[in-house]
């Protein structure tokens, strides 16, 4: 893959990170005042009917095999997103919440590897323990407390790798063999419409959920202007903005490890938490994000070391 494209994605994947971390601060509000699975059932259900405007000519030209592989990414995704928001609805430690989801991000290597049969590059793997120190310091400051609420989280976080893996081969063209060993290409989907039908999916199987779980007469009745603009931030930029550019970012290369940068996204949530609520950051959490930045050099060792050899050589030439 030509280094630009690499970078390209990186940059992208980097934004990614901070449309989620603020995203976190939408959710946390709407989930105060509304059930968690109704709100993230409107979130998604608005985020895709934007999408879909765009998106009706790449979504009128998908194969009946496209539509079911947007449909699946759509399903695991939406599963995830539901142990996500019960996770957020019942836990009393959001740091915990951030660091046990976070490690859906370590997860990506690990899957792509066990199930896909993925070649990873020896850097990802010393990469991964640092990073989940990193995440560690900077969300455990009292202690991880098995409630509940945890639990939830590590199974949105072991369903958010499987999710990551499925998205970027849906994304991506990809070829497989048959029972007898004939090769069958799969074109890839165009990241446009993957979004919009993915975001579909997981706002009609939280909805579901919602309409079997959740009292709606409250919601109603607890509705108000501010609620409204909530939701409406959360599916704009927490949700259509943000699942596209991740979507776009992960179809220019089928390379799963690239999605470790992501792990940027709790010290973003840890840093705007901070600013919102007035917090300060103590000197465990600013070495836990030291950490996390020094897992990203290591995930990234070839091109950061090819960056300093061409400084260095400028600096040598200058003299």
């Amino acid at each position: 893959m030509p280094v630009s494209q690499a970078h390209k994605a990186d940059l992208l994947l980097l934004v990614v990170t901070l449309l989620a971390s603020i995203s976190w601060m939408f959710s946390r509000e709407a989930v105060l005042a509304m059930p968690p699975l109704l709100f993230m059932s409107l979130r998604f259900l608005l985020a895709a009917s934007l999408l879909a405007m765009v998106a009706h000519r790449q979504l009128r030209r998908l194969s009946a095999r496209q539509l079911f592989r947007c449909v699946r990414v759509g399903a695991v995704f939406g599963i995830a997103m539901s142990c996500w928001v019960m996770g957020l609805a019942m836990a009393e430690h959001v740091g915990e919440g951030a660091f046990l989801t976070s490690l859906g991000v370590v997860l990506v290597p690990v899957i792509a590897r066990l199930i896909f049969a993925e070649p990873v590059p020896g850097s990802t793997w010393l990469a991964l323990p640092v990073a989940a120190a990193g995440l560690a310091l900077l969300s455990l400051e009292q202690g991880l407390h098995l409630e509940a609420g945890q639990l939830f989280f590590v199974a949105a976080a072991t369903i958010f790798a499987l999710y990551f893996n499925l998205n970027t081969r849906a994304a991506n063209t990809i070829s497989t063999t048959d029972r007898n060993g004939n090769p069958i290409e799969h074109p890839r989907i165009p990241a446009l419409a993957l979004t919009t039908v993915v975001l579909a999916v997981v706002g009609v199987l939280t909805g579901s959920l919602s309409a079997i779980f959740e009292p709606w007469g409250e919601a109603a009745a607890n509705a108000t202007f501010e609620l409204a603009i909530w939701v409406i931030l959360s599916a704009t930029v927490g949700t259509a903005l943000r699942f596209l550019v991740q979507t776009y970012a992960q179809s220019l290369s089928l390379h799963s490890h690239g999605v470790v940068i992501m792990v940027l996204e709790p010290m973003w949530t840890a840093l705007m938490a901070a600013a919102w609520f007035g917090e300060q950051m103590t000197l465990m959490q600013l070495a836990g994000c030291a950490l996390i930045f020094l897992s990203l050099l290591v995930n990234r060792w070839r091109a950061v070391r090819s960056l300093l050899k061409q400084a260095l050589s400028r600096v040598s030439t200058h003299h």
